[in-house]
């Protein structure tokens, strides 16, 4: 079982803790804050209060061991770099660090960060996104060029099989998966039947999955 550590318990930091221990991994959360990690230790593995810009409190607490950190301290640019730096030269094979800025995502590339994240910036783009288009749910960025976009099915399409609309001939985008009121069908066959409502998430590349938006 994967373990994660989660260094910063804001509201995006304790987001993730949290949510990452329903899906039943192992968490350790840490701030400085009493408070905020009071308000989290029956919800996560472990919750700490320490400084994570001491090194010795790192090491102690074995973070070396864990498979991911995430980085999710807040306001401070500085510390949240400086931490990066001291995960990375303590041996942490995978660190994930949230950004406020371009500027800081750069940053922390540069000192090591395996992955680098934006959560003010990827929700005012989703929530743009939700706003011109009714469809769509959500979407994901794989990469410049690919995304994973869950979307409600075009009316077009209910009552045909997966092969009848033409959604991969035509558009070039995979369906993984078709969300049906609380069930959810993962790897639909080619004669899987869509119907009215239901919530398709589909892979592809941008420009292709734009196409199918507009359908």
């Amino acid at each position: 079982m994967k373990q994660f550590a989660v260094i910063g318990l804001g509201r995006f930091g304790a987001s993730v803790a949290t949510t990452l221990a329903r899906m039943g991994f192992e968490v350790l959360a840490i701030d400085r804050d009493e408070d905020r990690v009071n308000h989290i230790m029956d919800e996560v593995t472990h919750a700490v209060q320490a400084d994570a810009l001491d090194d010795n409190v790192l090491k102690s607490l074995g973070i070396r061991n864990f498979d991911v950190v995430i980085v999710a301290i807040g306001e401070d640019i500085q510390a949240s770099i400086l931490v990066t730096v001291m995960l990375k030269d303590l041996g942490v094979v995978n660190v994930v660090a949230k950004a406020r800025t371009e500027l800081h995502g750069r940053v922390l590339k540069k000192v090591g960060a395996d992955k680098v994240v934006f959560p003010e910036r990827d929700m005012g783009v989703r929530l743009a996104r939700g706003l011109v288009s009714k469809n769509i749910l959500d979407q994901i960025e794989l990469s410049p060029d690919f995304s994973i976009l869950e979307l409600v099915a075009p009316p077009v399409f209910a009552g045909k099989t997966l092969i009848e609309s033409g959604i991969r001939r035509k558009y070039g985008v995979t369906i993984l998966a078709i969300r049906r009121g609380n069930d959810v069908i993962l790897s639909p066959g080619a004669q899987q039947k869509i119907e009215e409502g239901d919530v398709l998430v589909a892979v592809g590349r941008n420009d292709r999955l734009k196409a199918l938006e507009g359908v």
